[in-house]
């Protein structure tokens, strides 16, 4: 069996560590390729140092575009490193314009796909990710469900049962992993001067978010009404991309403590410390969730239902009072939730299906 793990964003090389520290243990034969959608395999590389991964043997270096084109060049790309490799199958995680161009590019080749994270929705066209999602599971031959509601959905969609396999999420084994090796490194509460449960984290980077300036400015003012009301810093790892429409709003932050981006070892000791973490990221829901610390969502819908369910997480879109509503009312609740996403043995979980299946 030979694998072809076709990532091209930061959180995508999160979490196929698992799949790859398996497929090592495993001594599975497989290959990377970065498809640099977000930045350059030259930036992504402190990554894969920190988590201690192999070098990606392709770097295609797509870099930005609009939806159309970037999608193209990477489908491109992919394509032609497939007809070079023959692999027996391609893994492809989550819901990025990466996900969509690998799943196409093998499909049409008549190379099996796996889609690790499948069956999510938000039911939300707008977003270019539930797109992107709907289309590899309808291309994928093998759906890695993280959860039962996953699972149903695609039950629901008309997917064959025999090409669904709920084996929890890879962000799990991530987080296990990857705190061992946050903890043994230097401390950025430190660094920052803070101390542990004495801040709230924020995460917001969307462009839904925040190329809209009623909604950017409604998650400005949510979050100075926060830090008047708790008088704790309110740590804001900035992307650069809000930073720019920050600027270009005119929108000037009072009581926020603007920060560089963090590297992940970094963000995720900040994430399991903090008092509660506010954000408009998927993955840092399922996080928090399983690091059991409180989350506001600064979005109206999530494809990670199952946070709120459990009790972890609540909905607050952009306006500022509903922001500082659903923050008192998760401050009051104990953390004592189930993590819903599983074990920690997913990646070990996915290498081992496609080993049954490939024989």
């Amino acid at each position: 069996m030979r694998i072809a793990i076709v990532l091209g964003t930061r959180p995508e090389i999160i979490k196929m560590s698992p799949v790859i520290r398996a497929c090592e243990k495993e001594d599975v034969e497989y290959f990377i390729l970065h498809t640099g959608q977000h930045y350059s395999y030259t930036m992504d590389r402190v990554f894969f140092e920190q988590l201690e991964l192999p070098e990606a043997r392709y770097n295609l270096d797509v870099g930005s575009g609009t939806h159309g084109e970037q999608t193209g060049m990477i489908l491109s790309g992919v394509e032609r490193v497939l007809q070079k490799e023959q692999p027996d199958v391609v893994l492809v995680e989550g819901d990025t314009n990466t996900v969509l161009a690998g799943a196409l590019a093998a499909a049409k080749l008549h190379i099996k796909v796996g889609h690790v994270e499948a069956g999510l929705r938000s039911y939300d066209r707008n977003m270019p990710e539930e797109i992107n999602r709907v289309l590899t599971d309808h291309c994928s031959d093998y759906l890695f469900a993280p959860t039962e509601t996953a699972r149903q959905i695609l039950l629901g969609e008309g997917v064959s049962e025999e090409m669904i396999f709920m084996t929890g999420n890879t962000i799990v084994d991530a987080v296990y992993q990857n705190l061992e090796l946050a903890t043994s490194r230097n401390n950025v509460l430190n660094d920052l001067h803070l101390e542990p449960g004495g801040y709230f984290l924020v995460t917001a980077h969307r462009q839904e978010n925040v190329d809209v300036q009623e909604r950017f400015g409604g998650i400005v003012k949510g979050l100075e009404f926060i830090n008047r009301e708790y008088r704790m810093p309110v740590i804001y790892p900035i992307h650069p991309r809000a930073q720019k429409m920050l600027n270009q709003f005119g929108l000037q932050p009072n009581g926020l403590k603007l920060i560089e981006p963090v590297d992940y070892l970094s963000f995720l000791q900040l994430e399991s410390q903090a008092k509660l973490v506010l954000t408009d990221s998927g993955g840092v829901q399922e996080e928090t969730c399983i690091l059991k610390v409180p989350c506001v969502t600064l979005r109206d819908n999530t494809e990670r239902p199952e946070t709120v369910s459990v009790g972890s997480n609540l909905l607050a879109g952009t306006e500022q009072e509903k922001i500082m509503e659903q923050v008192q009312i998760m401050l009051k609740r104990e953390n004592s939730w189930a993590n819903p996403f599983g074990d920690g043995t997913t990646g070990e979980r996915i290498v081992t299906i496609l080993k049954e299946e490939l024989v």
